[in-house]
């Protein structure tokens, strides 16, 4: 009996544990959105108006849940106010729309910087010994369960929803593609998908390393050339805010994120 009574303890609190995550989601289905944040999300996010109805609906229903399930801490004296959770939860699930699962299960909380941020790392040296540097950052998304974002940042990134960059965008693929484990550019996908992902993906790569190696231009930011985590982050901001351009230049890169994000953008820009 005292065997078992530890096993007992688990299956307990497991049940627990699972009858209040039901009844929560219950709870947010059931909980009008609020109007404030309506405005918010109506004033903040360019291409709301152009979703339809039921798109609409869904969003609001992973915003609740986003801002329910994470928490927001400010950082350098910023103080978070509704105006910054729903604009970034609304970023971050325009990517989810149309995949229909969880709601960035790995991710607990959103850190906010009132501008950019530095953060110390170690360099390796030619010699083999290492010295701390700074960098200097827009955002960054963490394995630990954390995203960080410079909200002056955040929003230049919405106040131009059509020139390819947008950081919230960026950091939350980084979440999507660690969702497989690593962040390695290949986020979960159906089994018979990988295949085809990786040779697109890998062509249309190189393809952005020559372009940006010899300066030519391109439609994807030559930051995608970093390697292939950033190649991912960096078409999906490029497959939300330029979506014609991106289809034009690369339609088998495009047809692979559409499928991947179940959605099709070059709709919302007619």
């Amino acid at each position: 009996m005292i065997a078992v009574l530890p096993v007992l303890i688990v299956l307990v609190a497991f049940g627990v544990w699972l009858y209040f995550t039901r009844w929560r989601d219950r709870s947010l289905r059931n909980k009008p959105f609020p109007a404030s944040w309506l405005a918010i999300l109506a004033a903040r996010l360019p291409v709301y108006s152009s979703l339809s109805r039921e798109e609409q609906a869904r969003l609001q229903l992973l915003i609740k849940q986003f801002i329910a399930r994470k928490q927001f801490y400010g950082c350098a004296g910023l103080i978070i106010t509704d105006d910054i959770r729903v604009t970034i939860a609304a970023e971050a699930c325009l990517l989810l729309i149309n995949m229909g699962g969880p709601v960035y299960p790995d991710l607990s909380s959103v850190l906010v910087y009132p501008a950019g941020f530095r953060v110390a790392r170690d360099q390796h040296q030619p010699d083999g010994t290492v010295a701390v540097a700074e960098h200097s950052l827009l955002g960054e998304s963490w394995g630990n369960g954390r995203v960080i974002l410079s909200w002056d940042d955040v929003e230049k990134g919405i106040g131009d929803f059509t020139d390819g960059h947008n950081v919230a965008l960026h950091e939350f693929a980084h979440q999507l593609d660690a969702e497989s484990g690593s962040t390695n550019g290949a986020p979960p996908l159906r089994r018979n998908s990988y295949k085809s992902w990786a040779a697109v993906f890998s062509k249309n790569f190189e393809d952005l390393k020559f372009r940006s190696y010899h300066g030519h231009e391109a439609v994807m930011d030559e930051y995608g050339a970093t390697n292939p985590a950033e190649f991912f982050a960096v078409a999906t901001e490029t497959f939300f805010e330029r979506p014609r351009e991106l289809h034009q230049a690369s339609p088998d890169l495009y047809d692979e994120l559409k499928t991947y994000y179940q959605i099709d953008p070059r709709a919302w820009y007619q």
